[in-house]
């Protein structure tokens, strides 16, 4: 992403609505899911790196709406609003968790369909989006603890973000 692409992404966090700690955040999981996706392409794996940015970028805009849930799928809807591409609203609707299962969407109110990271790029946002509490680098681990306290240890989130650590561990060969 050259920096007249960055500047519009955050820009469009502003125009939204978004808090500065919200913004914050969103450019700290850019830095940490660029350093992966890098790291992909490093290691040979084809990975859109300008994709990645904008999508960490934007994962939270929905935020300026809602801290719920639902902020994911409201993201993506206001980024469609933007004419923003199917890309980059997809990293933004399933950033969520390590993605939610259909079933578990409709237990949770959302409009019943997968939000389960597909893409690498989608991935690579979600896992990086886990890696960041705040403004701070956080071990996985410590997300993990949390997620068990809040959805108890046995909850499929807990063992889809632990694969997904995996995958993107093995892909970028980073830790």
């Amino acid at each position: 992403m050259n920096p007249e692409d960055r500047r519009e992404a955050i820009e469009l966090l502003q125009r939204a609505g978004c808090q500065q700690n919200v913004i914050e955040h969103c450019l700290r999981v850019s830095l940490v899911a660029v350093e992966i996706a890098q790291a992909c392409l490093q290691n040979g794996t084809n990975v859109d790196v300008k994709l990645v940015e904008t999508g960490a970028i934007l994962h939270d805009i929905g935020r300026s709406v809602t801290h719920g849930m639902d902020h994911g799928v409201i993201g993506s809807g206001l980024l469609e609003q933007y004419g923003l591409p199917p890309e980059v609203r997809s990293i933004v609707e399933k950033h969520i968790g390590a993605g939610i299962s259909e079933e578990d969407a409709r237990e949770l109110g959302l409009p019943p369909r997968d939000y389960v990271p597909r893409t690498l790029e989608e991935k690579i946002v979600a896992y990086a989006d886990k890696l960041v509490d705040g403004e701070k680098r956080v071990r996985l681990e410590d997300t993990l603890v949390k997620y068990s306290m809040e959805l108890g240890k046995d909850h499929p989130s807990i063992g889809r973000l632990r694969a997904l650590e995996m995958e993107i561990t093995n892909l970028a060969h980073t830790a």
